[in-house]
């Protein structure tokens, strides 16, 4: 349905109330182009009605300009010249300068949901979702842009965190690629293959730190406590660093959020008899996990019994059993770009959440598809 649903007003109270256009974007569930030429019509039916003839608060008037009819002598348009007062003027910068540095203010701690139903921990591993990755439909079957990355993995989330029974912590695993590329060049930095990229990297940052900051947000709503596990991918070797230092500092002050800090490419948690590993993939063997583990983690290895090692890489389902470890890798929510379709990687795409019991293991899972997210879920944006 787009925007046609939403009030005039109901577009302009969600801008303000979300902090940006990016942001009401996800909010509303709409394309940002879409949105902004939305809010310049606004503006334009505003100053065709003269509601916008108003001093602005914190202006000054410096005169008036007027143009008369040549034949009649009389006054048709009149324009009064503004400027911000001195005072204004600083506070504008400061508001500027305030706006750039957002992702330094912590955000306020949230109330606590619900007590936990059970000792349990629920699991949502999220990867190769590749924000920022452009696919044209004609081409590869399905477009694919930043806005409708971010629209699929909020979507997904939501679903995935409301199936759940609250629990004691739920732990979000961006298993790397979270975003297409590395740089403004768009390709990778180790192999220097060119990547289909979709607009400024600046952009893609904003809309792709806002979609896991929802999600990270639902979480709270719903479970105890939330863990963010950030690793880097082949796509996204340093941006990765940055998105994880990013949310360590936007959620310092909220007791309820604890972002895992190590610089690492594989990292490790312990939720009572149960350890889980992840890492991307694209650097190790999978029957090589459950060595790599008890090696780097020889307490926690022994400390547990049911072990489980999370990757991405290859946007597809595999499950292997091996001795002491189950190595599990994860389908992506992610559209195919031309390289994929090219080459045959035409896998399934779909999310999931893994439920442990701190003494048993896994105890139940629910999986979501792009498909039924398209059906129920995306409010035409996906």
């Amino acid at each position: 349905m787009g925007l046609k649903q939403y009030t005039d007003n109901q577009i302009t109270a969600a801008v303000e109330e979300m902090g940006s256009q990016a942001a009401a974007a996800i909010h509303l569930g709409v394309n940002t182009r879409t949105l902004e030429r939305r809010l310049a019509r606004i503006r334009s039916e505003e100053i065709e009605s003269g509601e916008s003839r108003e001093i602005p608060e914190g202006h000054v008037v410096k005169g008036t300009s007027t143009l008369y009819d040549a034949q009649t002598g009389e006054p048709k348009l009149e324009w009064v010249k503004t400027s911000l007062d001195q005072q204004a003027r600083l506070e504008a910068i400061q508001n500027a300068v305030d706006s750039l540095t957002t992702v330094d203010k912590p955000k306020p701690s949230k109330a606590n949901p619900p007590g936990p139903s059970a000792e349990t921990m629920a699991v949502i591993p999220i990867t190769d979702t590749h924000i920022g990755m452009y696919a044209w439909g004609e081409e590869v079957g399905e477009d694919y842009d930043v806005n409708k990355a971010v629209n699929a993995l909020c979507a997904s989330v939501d679903y995935l965190v409301e199936q759940a029974a609250p629990s004691e912590k739920l732990v979000i695993l961006q298993m790397g690629d979270f975003f297409h590329a590395d740089n403004m060049s768009g390709y990778t930095e180790r192999s220097h293959n060119i990547l289909d990229i979709d607009g400024r990297m600046s952009r893609v940052l904003e809309l792709g730190w806002h979609a896991l900051e929802r999600c990270i947000d639902k979480g709270l709503e719903h479970h105890a406590s939330v863990q963010l596990v950030c690793v880097p991918g082949n796509h996204d070797e340093f941006i990765a660093l940055a998105t994880q230092n990013h949310f360590k500092s936007m959620y310092r002050n909220e007791p309820r959020c604890y972002v895992h800090p190590e610089p690492t490419t594989r990292k490790y948690l312990q939720y009572g008899n149960v350890m889980i590993g992840t890492v991307h993939g694209h650097q190790t063997k999978d029957n090589d996990l459950p060595g790599i583990m008890a090696t780097e983690q020889p307490k926690m290895w022994g400390d547990t019994k049911h072990r489980y090692f999370f990757r991405g890489h290859h946007h597809h389902d595999r499950r292997i059993e091996y001795n002491g470890c189950i190595v599990e890798q994860v389908r992506t929510i992610s559209a195919k770009d031309a390289y994929a379709y090219q080459h045959g990687y035409l896998s399934g795409r779909d999310m999931k959440a893994i439920v442990f019991d701190r003494d048993f293991g896994e105890v139940a899972r629910s999986t979501v598809s792009i498909d039924y997210i398209k059906k129920f879920h995306n409010r035409g944006t996906i």
